[in-house]
């Protein structure tokens, strides 16, 4: 078990990124996706991640409903800050304001069923908000009882840094994978240099770096990833030739091209703590089977070569979803 930054919140290795099994990758099912929970708490994962705007609030319902069985046993992180501005439409507006926080955070505690959060994010941080009175408020939430501690997405190290000398921040979350390495300019070591945990979503590129996509024509209509700019166009026969590089070690190894990505991962750095999402039980058994294995430096030294920082072609969000992404 791991301690998340300067909490006392012990969490497995790795984690259950939930936003899937409400939204975003086509249709869900609940059932099922309870099914994918329990079955993660067996294999002995604890942490799980969700959002007050995956669903529009459903998700947290949907974890809410694992939560009654076994609270106790596992941690909860939920996020505030994007405000949607109807059911399916992905725009967006960022609130940060210190009583919107306040009132976010008691929906998300009735939509969970739960008296306190365990780690609480700001979604994403609103420039024209100082940081210093965003985690003002949130170490609030922590003094009344109503939140265990307080994390950070997408945010710069600088920001990371001035947040930090206000309330001890535990996690910064952010998108980090082979496909995605910009954290390691500056917010990997500011992490480091604080004790932050850095929780990384998308460790498997959105299902890119598992070797199992070859395009969008196999995605629903309503696949969020239609709009993906490193899905489309002339960046993905690009970046389908840059998982040669992942298949390579995979073969050698005979891990999965999945394994491979996570481990990568867990090899490089023991404060960076994965949340692949799935709705899928045999995907997260194999998600969570990388734990059982160890990558020989030779092949992640070979990745990094491989896999530099910026390979991927194409921005990781539509124009509306990199607002207020400062990593």
């Amino acid at each position: 078990m791991l301690r998340i930054g300067q909490s006392e919140l012990l969490i497995s290795r790795m984690g259950l990124g939930c936003m899937g099994m409400s939204e975003f990758y086509g249709p869900t099912d609940d059932a099922e996706s309870l099914r994918t929970l329990a079955r993660a708490r067996d294999l002995g994962v604890n942490f799980f991640d969700t959002a007050d705007m995956y669903g529009h609030g459903d998700n947290e319902q949907l974890l809410g409903k694992f939560a009654k069985t076994c609270r106790d046993e596992i941690v909860i992180a939920t996020k505030f800050g994007i405000v949607r501005d109807q059911p399916g439409s992905y725009s967006r507006s960022i609130e940060n304001d210190p009583s919107y926080i306040k009132r976010a955070c008691e929906a998300s505690l009735r939509r969970l069923g739960v008296d306190e959060i365990d780690l609480y994010y700001a979604h994403r941080v609103n420039p024209d908000q100082p940081i210093e009175e965003t985690v003002g408020a949130m170490a609030e939430l922590v003094k009344e009882g109503k939140v265990k501690a307080i994390g950070l997405c997408e945010v710069s190290a600088d920001m990371l840094s001035k947040a930090n000398s206000v309330f001890p921040i535990s996690a910064v979350q952010t998108e980090y994978s082979l496909w995605t390495r910009g954290p390691e300019r500056e917010l990997l070591p500011m992490c480091e240099e604080l004790n932050v945990s850095l929780v990384a979503y998308c460790p498997l590129g959105r299902g890119f770096l598992t070797g199992r996509l070859s395009g969008t024509d196999d995605f629903s209509t309503n696949d969020f990833r239609h709009s993906v700019p490193r899905f489309n166009g002339d960046n993905l026969p690009r970046n389908l030739r840059t998982t040669e590089n992942v298949a390579a070690v995979s073969r050698r190894t005979g891990m999965t091209q999945a394994q491979v990505s996570l481990n990568w991962l867990l090899s490089k750095h023991r404060n960076v703590i994965p949340i692949p999402g799935t709705r899928n039980i045999e995907h997260l058994e194999e998600n969570v089977a990388t734990l059982n294995s160890t990558m020989k430096m030779d092949d992640v030294k070979e990745l990094d070569r491989a896999m530099p920082i910026g390979i991927a072609q194409g921005e990781r969000y539509s124009d509306e979803g990199m607002k207020n992404v400062f990593v």
